[in-house]
């Protein structure tokens, strides 16, 4: 979905926001009566489904490869599972840059059946907590630290694509960033039995900005936590432009950014995600910031989830 967040999204008092909430709540009927008639499939390989109710930007995808990394560590044959959205090609040329099994259709379920005949144990769906078509052995919600859950409401009066009470669903949640007390009391009132792990990012090739003027530009969910996560490692950045989610940018536009660079001697960074859906113009003036993610406590994660395979 290509959108700008509006800013009343984080705010509980917005007039916009609450003249809203009649839609939202419109929008939540037809989802609930939608899901009574869909029929639940289940599969021989085990499901893990990753995915969020903040729309977009919480790290959904970097998580589904951690995984997909741990489980093959337990030699367990693990693919992930994507929907095939035209405009979702750059993280399917992520992950297959990481060397790991894609499978994508029209349908989740198609692609699962795929994994299936090609003989893998486990799937891990990079999105699709909000499909009910599919019977998953294990849920795991994402958030991150500077969006949490906005305002608390659902579209298009708020962010989330279902109320927060809908994490009761869910086994395990990840925030990416710093512990938030807080925010784990709220998920525990609705839920005790979840499990809460943290994680972050950590840059793998810092050493190529360090010292350099930047222009930074980022066309994903919350490009504001890539620039963020760019001045938390000291990098200098000198001018930031942001882009809709999966933006669609053009040969014109990139070469635009290079001209400006150029002429005020700054060096153009971007996102892993941005980067892949550029490659193809072979810009060599355009670099970005590679990342790995890192779990707290990652054997407890591990142990937790293999509870449910």
């Amino acid at each position: 979905m290509r959108l700008f967040k509006p800013k009343f999204w984080n705010k509980k008092k917005s007039l916009i926001s609450l003249f809203l909430l009649p839609v939202s709540f419109f929008f939540q009927t037809l989802v609930v009566l939608k899901n009574n008639f869909i029929k639940r499939e289940r599969f021989s390989a085990r499901v893990i489904c990753v995915g969020n109710i903040y729309i977009g930007g919480t790290g959904k995808t970097p998580l589904s490869i951690e995984i997909v990394k741990i489980l093959k560590k337990l030699n367990k044959k693990t693919a992930i599972i994507k929907k095939n959205y035209k405009d979702h090609n750059d993280e399917c040329m992520l992950i297959e840059s990481k060397e790991i099994e894609l499978f994508k259709s029209s349908s989740r379920t198609l692609a699962i059946r795929k994994a299936e005949i090609n003989k893998f144990d486990c799937v891990v769906l990079d999105d699709g907590f909000q499909d009910v078509s599919i019977n998953k052995d294990l849920n795991i919600i994402c958030f991150n630290e500077n969006q949490l859950i906005g305002n608390g409401r659902t579209l298009p009066s708020g962010p989330l694509r279902e109320p927060f009470s809908s994490i009761k669903k869910s086994q395990i949640i990840i925030i990416n960033g710093n512990k938030q007390s807080e925010f784990e009391k709220k998920i525990k009132d609705i839920s005790s039995s979840i499990s809460i792990f943290y994680s972050r990012y950590l840059p793998a090739n810092i050493e190529k900005f360090t010292g350099q003027n930047l222009l930074a530009f980022a066309g994903i969910g919350n490009p504001d936590n890539f620039f963020n996560l760019l001045v938390k490692n000291n990098l200098k950045i000198k001018k930031k432009i942001s882009f809709p989610d999966h933006y669609n940018y053009s040969l014109k536009e990139l070469n635009k950014l290079i001209d400006f660079s150029l002429k005020n001697n700054l060096k153009l960074i971007t996102t892993e995600k941005d980067f892949f859906r550029i490659k193809h113009y072979n810009l060599s003036h355009i670099q970005y910031l590679k990342i790995n993610m890192e779990i707290e406590n990652k054997e407890s994660f591990k142990d937790n989830i293999i509870k449910y395979l």
